[in-house]
Order: structure tokens, then C-alpha cells, then sequence
């Protein structure tokens, strides 16, 4: 397992708890907890919700089994849901063993939180970053930008139901226009957009993506910027994020998030 770099692990400790707290609330505005002992299955509330993982439940030991792990895959299967896990190495280290002996494969992702401030990052030329209303008209095609950097379409059921988000204030979508129509003018296409998730005083960014056409302009940096920017206007004290690869985290890094931890991320093997 690749070690990150990391500040005093007092410090450390104290950004890891308050992660787990949010790790553990911030599921249950859209979906239910199924207690599994040591384990908790976030099971989503409607056939639209988001498929949620299955994490260590809060406060709970580092004590879950393989046949744990089984019990929460059978009702994941159960219910047509991805046998998905999640969780931070370093906070419950006895799992990945747990979960390897099930048969699940195991993903290592950098865990980053911002130190102070982020660095200052200029608009992109050409471009607008700006955060959108729930009933904006551009929403739809900001919620797309993201799942194009992935080779992915959003449906009307995703859209609608971050537009939810952002009208109950749980979320904050930030999306980088196309300028036009003259200086200021946001006018043209979502090239890049992103989310970011306040619990209380502590908010993780998710989802930032750039469509390939539109990359190397710096749209991302700044989508991440405007979104920390918006949580700490809501009075956000931790902002963290997971870091897809050692490139990504490079990425990330330029603004002022530094590698904490290991997030990692189980699925069942490929067919």
C-alpha cells in the first residue's frame, strides 16, 4: 500500500474522526442504514436514488469477518444493488483483509483535505465558473459535463435529483461555461462542472470533471476553487476529496490539498 505523505497525526486523527462522522451522515438524507454489526448498508430510498456502499458503522471496532462482509454482499445482491464497500484505511485497517477474503477486489484512492486556504487560480480564458440555482436552465447540461469526462450520460432521473440537492441545500453544483456574448457572458456550452457536499462544518468536493475537448485550461482547478470557495461560505471548516490517481492528486495538490490518508473503494471482481 502506497504511504502518503501527511501532517502530526494528532492532527491527522482529529481530520480522520470528523471524516468518519461525515462519511456516516451524509448518506442518510437519501437512503436508509441497515445496521450489519460492524458494518453499515446504505440502502438508497426510491428506484432513482443513488446505489450507496457499505462502510464501518460509526464507533464501531475494527473487528468485521469475512462472513460479515457476505452477510451485507447477500443483501446487497438481494436488492439489485452493486456489492460496493468503502472506507479509510487508515481509520479501520482490519477490513481490507475482511473484505479480500469475500472475493471483492480493493482500490487504493489518495484521501486529500485542504490545508488553509486554497492557492489563488485565475478564471480559465474564454470561460465562466459560476455556481447554479436549482432551477436554472443550464443545469442539466452542467450535471453532463462530468459524466462526459467519464464516457458517461447523465439521465433526466440525475439531473432532477441534484436539482433536489441544491434546492434542500445539500449540495452546490459549480460549472465552467463557454463565455460568450462579450465579457462576463456565460452564455455558450458546460465544459467542466462539480459538486460539493456540506454536513455541517465539514464538506467534501465530488464529481469534478472536465469533457476531453475542453481539458488542459485549467477548468477543473478552477471548479474546485469555486466550490470550496462556496463551502467556505457556508462556513465549512474541513473540505477533503478523493483523488482518482497519483495524477489527479498532482492535480489537487497545486491548490492546497495534501494526502491524509488511503480512501479505498471494493467491488465485486469483473465478470
Amino acid at each position: 500500500m502506497r504511504v502518503p505523505s501527511r501532517p502530526a497525526a494528532p492532527t491527522v486523527t482529529r481530520v480522520l474522526n470528523r471524516i468518519e462522522s461525515y462519511y456516516d451522515a451524509v448518506p442518510r438524507s437519501s437512503a436508509r442504514a441497515e445496521d450489519f454489526g460492524p458494518l453499515t448498508f446504505f440502502v438508497r430510498e426510491g428506484a432513482d436514488g443513488w446505489p450507496f456502499y457499505a462502510r464501518p458503522a460509526l464507533g464501531r471496532p475494527d473487528g468485521a469477518t469475512a462472513a460479515d462482509v457476505e452477510r451485507v454482499r447477500a443483501r446487497q445482491r438481494e436488492l439489485g444493488l452493486p456489492e460496493a464497500f468503502e472506507w479509510v484505511a487508515e481509520t479501520t485497517p482490519g477490513l481490507r483483509a475482511a473484505v479480500e477474503a469475500s472475493g471483492l477486489v480493493v482500490h487504493e484512492h489518495p484521501l486529500m483535505v485542504l490545508e488553509g486556504e486554497p492557492l489563488a487560480v485565475p478564471e480559465p480564458e474564454g470561460a465562466r465558473v459560476l455556481a447554479l440555482a436549482a432551477d436554472d436552465p443550464r443545469l442539466a447540461a452542467a450535471v453532463a459535463a462530468p459524466y462526459a469526462a467519464f464516457g458517461a450520460t447523465p439521465g433526466p432521473a440525475d439531473v432532477e435529483r441534484v436539482a433536489a440537492r441544491i434546492g434542500a441545500g445539500l449540495t452546490v453544483l459549480v460549472a465552467g461555461f463557454e463565455e460568450t456574448g462579450g465579457p462576463g457572458g456565460s452564455g455558450g456550452a458546460a465544459l467542466a462542472g462539480g459538486q460539493v457536499q456540506p454536513v455541517g462544518d465539514v464538506a467534501e468536493v465530488v464529481g469534478v470533471g472536465t469533457r476531453p475537448e475542453a481539458r488542459r485550461r485549467g477548468l477543473g482547478l478552477a471548479v474546485t476553487a469555486a466550490l470550496v470557495a462556496e463551502a467556505r461560505a457556508r462556513g465549512v471548516g474541513t473540505v477533503f476529496l478523493t483523488a482518482s490517481d497519483a495524477a489527479v492528486e498532482r492535480l489537487y495538490a497545486r491548490l492546497g490539498f495534501r494526502t491524509v490518508a488511503t480512501a479505498l473503494i471494493a467491488e465485486a471482481p469483473a465478470p
